[in-house]
């Protein structure tokens, strides 16, 4: 029985890690007319200050520019947008007890009747804030917000950065059908 004690922390680790769902938020200026924006570009004042490291930040501005030439915007150097991002992110740690599970024997724990196993599990979530400002304005018109599971696993990393700017970006413009 001691294999099925294994097998269940394992089958919930691979759901988990095999969850691939960001969760997307936008807001924007109602009053602004998102016709009017055909050109972008970087908002270095603002990309400095994102708290995340040099090489992932041009993989975030990568895929943010990717998702905006698909969407028929032209990178500019006298942008009607300035793109800027900023990050966070927040562990998570989970403890499941199963206090009925098999192979130790009743009793074995004088502190809780039966017998069981505990799992730890640790996340990290991020969050990527999209901000779309006006360039002549210097207002924010739009901004975008995915969070998700982040992963240290160099492949998988840069699928869910693009992964989380795609979902982000193909909110904009307000009122635009999702995929």
């Amino acid at each position: 029985m001691k294999i099925k004690n294994f097998f269940a922390p394992l089958a919930f680790f691979l759901i988990l890690t095999s969850c691939s769902s960001v969760k997307v938020a936008t807001d924007y200026d109602r009053e602004a007319d998102f016709n009017q924006y055909q050109s972008f570009a970087f908002y270095k004042p603002g990309i400095d200050k994102a708290d995340v490291s040099d090489l992932d930040k041009k993989r975030i501005l990568r895929a943010i520019e990717a998702e905006m030439t698909a969407k028929g915007f032209t990178k500019s150097e006298n942008p009607d947008l300035l793109v800027s991002i900023f990050t966070k992110t927040q562990e998570n740690v989970n403890i499941y007890q199963n206090n009925f599970g098999y192979g130790y024997g009743w009793g074995w724990n004088p502190w809780f009747w039966g017998n069981g196993y505990n799992t730890v599990s640790r996340t990290t979530e991020g969050t990527l804030y999209i901000d779309l400002i006006d360039a002549k304005s210097m207002e924010l018109v739009w901004q975008g917000m995915g969070t998700g599971a982040l992963t240290m696993d160099m492949k998988n990393k840069i699928e869910r950065i693009n992964e989380m700017v795609q979902k982000i970006i193909e909110r904009y413009p307000p009122g635009s059908k999702m995929k």
